[in-house]
């Protein structure tokens, strides 16, 4: 097998391979490098090694993509309970893989923003398992624990991303007020209000992108969220994100990093700055006034 067909049966598994990465890492960047370090490996591989090339090449960017997650110095690893889970090839409790996948893209940057308050090993096995299919026994080789344990992985993250979609609550109304007044207070520098808005553990994330202009990964404390915030947020905008109330930073008609707020009982608990274009070229953003 010369280097040109290996070559173009990569080339066909691209898409798929691309597609599994930028889920995972939440960065098209990143992404491209890891389906990169994919093609890299595999050309080091013997072909005739390797039955099955598309299982093989998802399992290698899961891997790499579970170490690219690791390494941010954001992440961190929760403890594992391996007891036993019940057997058989889809449990009950287990939704089918196109169903939750509509589900998945239904939300957008939702999903996104839930995403990342998962663990590494949390997030590799429920993208793989439930948004493109890969069985547990080969998850399970990736995240390095037995086929239950990497289907209790995947429970948990389940449950999190349908229990803490910033699509669901709080209404629309109340979510929308908050967000404009988190912004208002923001635009006029007041610290006593953006606190009084902030959850006392609030965090302020940022993805890759986002970092690369300049933001920290990660701001921990209310009172050091509403330091940044009382800088004055002059460009930002209150806008629709997926009918979803956010604030933005717009830039050319087309919006440059969206602030996605995470709110409980009327307190902003979080705030994700996702600025990948990947991400927001898909994104629908209507402004709205503050």
């Amino acid at each position: 097998m010369d280097d040109d067909w290996l070559a173009r049966q990569f080339e066909e598994h691209r898409p798929r391979l691309r597609a599994v990465a930028t889920r995972l890492l939440g960065s098209g960047s990143e992404a491209d490098d890891a389906v990169q370090e994919a093609w890299l490996r595999l050309s080091r591989t013997e072909p005739g090694s390797v039955e099955n090339l598309g299982g093989w090449l998802t399992t290698v960017v899961g891997r790499i993509a579970l170490n690219m997650l690791r390494t941010r110095s954001t992440r961190r690893e929760d403890p594992l309970d391996d007891a036993a889970a019940p057997r058989g090839d889809r449990p009950a409790d287990v939704p089918d893989p196109a169903e939750t996948a509509v589900l998945a893209d239904s939300v957008g940057m939702a999903l996104v923003v839930v995403l990342e308050t998962l663990t590494p090993a949390e997030r590799l096995a429920f993208v793989l398992h439930d948004l493109f299919d890969v069985p547990f026994d080969e998850i399970a080789t990736v995240v390095d624990r037995s086929p239950a344990a990497a289907r209790q992985l995947a429970s948990r993250a389940r449950r999190r991303v349908q229990g803490q979609s910033p699509d669901a609550p709080p209404d629309d109304a109340r979510r929308r007020a908050v967000v404009t007044a988190f912004l208002a207070a923001s635009q006029g520098g007041d610290f006593a209000g953006l606190l009084a808005l902030l959850d006392p553990d609030a965090v302020m994330r940022a993805d890759a992108a986002t970092v690369a202009m300049g933001a920290p990964a990660e701001i921990r404390g209310a009172e050091a969220v509403a330091a940044i915030f009382a800088r004055g947020a002059r460009a930002a905008r209150l806008a629709l994100v997926d009918d979803v109330a956010q604030v933005v930073w717009m830039h050319r008609g087309r919006p440059k990093v969206v602030f996605a707020f995470s709110i409980t009982d009327g307190t902003v608990t979080a705030i994700d700055q996702v600025g990948d274009p990947d991400l927001l070229s898909d994104v629908e953003v209507t402004l709205l006034k503050g």
